[in-house]
């Protein structure tokens, strides 16, 4: 066992709070909070040393597949920063892996798949998602149920647009060119693959939260590339759908893109109660956009972090400020832990916002 407080098992006979009372989860729901919660995308990565010397000549894909490995740098930041929060170790494209697509994740570019997706044909190699293909997620989070206590354990996956970027493409892309083409001249076969996309997803969100994870989060990184006309008519019924296959189980939904300040209604709108805030859009002014009913996340610029530790405690005040009105506020990046970030200052920052915040 760690020696984190948090990460330590109770003593005999004496009952410790679940993750369900934790900061976090209050904040997601909207419940007044001791402090202000914070977690990090990309927390768990490139920005710690101990990951690169657990990682070391280990594939990324063949990384997510090792539940003790993930279940080791899942934790790794939550040992080292204290957050109020882990977020499963994976990757958006392990889903369409596991079904059998022949893609890989290449150093310093992303996602690459071999064939892209891109008439009805194509769309047959999109098999249905079984628990049993991943098995090691299963395994992996009941790992880290038992290790984490009392943090909350989030959970995610890819939005089908951003999943299906990767697919029509054949990896990133700056324009999404290939994407946008099949969306306007094949809007049937679009729906249907966007449609196929958020039944993968589904079944993802759902193992991880039947395994033990407390939330989920949904990323759509490259929404933000579309007119909000063609995300209201053509992406966010499918992302709609994801949230509501989930809502039964009662965990909160975060939704999350990159550039999509225009599209913040919409997103909350999608069926999430939490809606991520880039860096962007200020959160007061991100609150209005939403509307009522939503707690937000976010949304300090990753860039800060370079600055020095007065520039970071003075951005985080501002983030602060501009939350103080907010009905539910996780604090967080704008978007992922940039690699060459040091890890000291999120460390430092955590504590910042824990102690300007505490109740």
């Amino acid at each position: 066992m760690t020696t984190d407080d948090r990460l330590q098992g109770s003593p005999a006979g004496q009952q410790q709070p679940k993750p369900y009372d934790s900061a976090f989860l209050k904040a997601c729901r909207r419940e007044p909070v001791p402090h202000t919660p914070v977690w990090f995308m990309r927390q768990a990565g490139r920005s710690l040393p101990e990951y690169l010397k657990v990682r070391e000549g280990i594939g990324m894909l063949d990384s997510c597949m090792r539940p003790e490995l993930v279940k080791e740098i899942t934790l790794q930041p939550v040992r080292r920063h204290k957050v109020d929060a882990a977020i499963y170790f994976s990757d958006i494209v392990v889903p369409l892996k596991a079904i059998g697509l022949d893609l890989d994740i290449k150093p310093g570019v992303g996602p690459v798949v071999a064939e892209p997706i891109r008439s009805r044909a194509d769309l047959a190699r999109l098999r249905d998602l079984t628990p049993e293909d991943i098995w090691y997620v299963t395994e992996a989070i009941g790992l880290l149920t038992e290790e984490l206590g009392t943090t909350p354990l989030i959970g995610f996956a890819g939005a089908p647009f951003t999943l299906a970027s990767y697919l029509v493409e054949g990896g990133p892309s700056r324009n999404h060119e290939h994407t946008k083409a099949l969306m306007h001249s094949d809007p049937e076969l679009w729906a249907d693959l966007l449609d196929r996309l958020a039944e993968i997803t589904s079944v993802f969100l759902k193992v991880q939260i039947e395994a033990g994870a407390s939330a989920v989060q949904l990323f759509d990184s490259w929404a933000g590339a579309l007119a909000p006309a063609d995300y209201r008519a053509s992406v966010m019924p499918a992302s709609a759908k994801v949230f509501d296959t989930v809502a039964g189980y009662g965990v909160p939904r975060i939704h999350f893109g990159v550039g999509t300040g225009e599209l913040l209604g919409a997103m909350g709108e999608a069926g999430a109660d939490v809606v991520g805030v880039d860096w962007r859009v200020p959160l007061d002014e991100a609150a209005r956009r939403v509307g009522p009913g939503k707690a937000l996340q976010g949304n300090l610029d990753p860039a800060v972090l370079f600055a020095g530790e007065r520039a970071v405690a003075s951005a985080a005040d501002e983030v602060l400020r501009a939350a103080a009105g907010l009905e539910g506020h996780v604090f967080n990046l704008g978007h992922g832990v940039l690699p060459t970030t040091d890890p000291d200052a999120l460390t430092r920052l955590v504590a910042h916002v824990h102690e300007r915040t505490a109740r």
